[in-house]
């Protein structure tokens, strides 16, 4: 146990021992005639918070830790009644079942409620811990899957840009500083947990337009946005393995005439984001199995549980991807960064 928490656990304990010495005091004040001075008065209360907490005590600190939480029940229980037998017994100065009756019965109710204030505060720490560990867990996870995109996205554009280098298009040395401006971006939004979604769609459509050049005429494509922007914010990079796909499983494996239709709507809070690509009529197998989709998937499910809907209709000739996410309700609150 670590100096602080022993210094809250004393406090703790010292607080309660006050609390029940107050409530004692208050049972009998309407009796406090009876007795034959104020200072009989106080050493009674005392005499009866000082057994209360001690069987408490006894309780929370040998008997649930020794023998309740190793699943020793029985012996649990005889100690247990044992120890307020024998309180009960000091305090009436007699072993007599007359005597013994109502104190036992009054240690045994206040034990009791000490136990249920004990497992009350512990279900609470645990829950605290153990919300505290999966947050820990989600931000670690979110913090994996994020990294995972820098190099495929940057993979996915390297490719691009070695296709042209290989036919000695002139326009490489643009594309490759076309190139870096989406690094840059990509780099910079890492650090947030939050963008702007006006920003986070002019790097997608910045990477359409280094994507075309690469495709030449053999694919069109069309980004339409509709619905004002306003100040929407979104987790970075969470749209643009959609796009990479499309392009990767339509205009990129094959030679012949395809298309790629995105369109973007905001209503009020929400984002509809809609890709439609044609597909080839001869699909390859391929070899490796991408991990965009499955990351992007399980980042919307970390980021916007419950407020979020992803729908894929993969037919014969198209491949359409659609997305609805309330960006509003993201779990990740709002940074410096932002």
């Amino acid at each position: 146990m670590t100096k602080k928490s022993l210094q809250k656990t004393l406090l703790i304990n010292i607080g309660a021992f006050l609390l029940v010495l107050l409530l004692e005091l208050l049972s009998g004040w309407l009796i406090r005639d009876k007795f034959d001075s104020t200072y009989n008065y106080y050493k009674w209360g005392l005499n009866y918070a000082i057994y209360i907490m001690g069987l408490i005590w006894l309780n929370h600190f040998v008997l649930i830790p020794v023998f309740l939480d190793k699943k020793r029940y029985v012996l649990f229980v005889i100690l247990l009644i044992s120890s307020i037998i024998i309180a009960a017994s000091l305090k009436a100065n007699s072993i007599a079942l007359v005597s013994l009756n109502k104190f036992f019965f009054f240690f045994l109710y206040s034990t009791c409620t000490g136990m249920a204030a004990f497992f009350l505060r512990r279900n609470i720490i645990i829950q605290r811990e153990n919300a505290e560990k999966e947050k820990l867990q989600k931000e670690q996870e979110l913090t994996y899957l994020k990294e995972q995109v820098n190099p495929h996205f940057l993979f996915n554009s390297l490719n691009s840009i070695y296709a042209l280098a290989r036919q000695q298009s002139p326009e490489t040395p643009d594309l490759v500083m076309q190139l870096s401006e989406l690094m840059r971006y990509q780099l910079e939004s890492s650090k947030k947990d939050r963008v702007l979604l006006k920003e986070e769609l002019e790097f997608i459509e910045n990477y359409l337009l280094l994507e075309e050049k690469r495709l030449s005429k053999r694919c069109t494509v069309e980004f339409l946005i509709d619905g004002d922007l306003l100040d929407l914010k979104i987790a970075p990079m969470l749209l643009i393995p959609f796009v990479e796909n499309a392009i990767k499983h339509g205009a990129q494996s094959t030679n012949e005439q395809s298309t790629i239709d995105i369109s973007v709507n905001i209503k009020n809070s929400t984002l509809h984001f809609c890709v439609v690509n044609s597909k080839p009529s001869i699909v390859a197998p391929s070899k490796r199995k991408g991990l965009g989709l499955e990351n992007v998937k399980r980042r919307l499910s970390l980021l916007y549980p419950n407020s979020h809907l992803l729908k894929i209709e993969d037919s014969k000739k198209t491949y359409q991807l659609d997305l609805s996410i309330d960006v509003s309700v993201s779990t990740l609150k709002k940074t410096r960064n932002d």
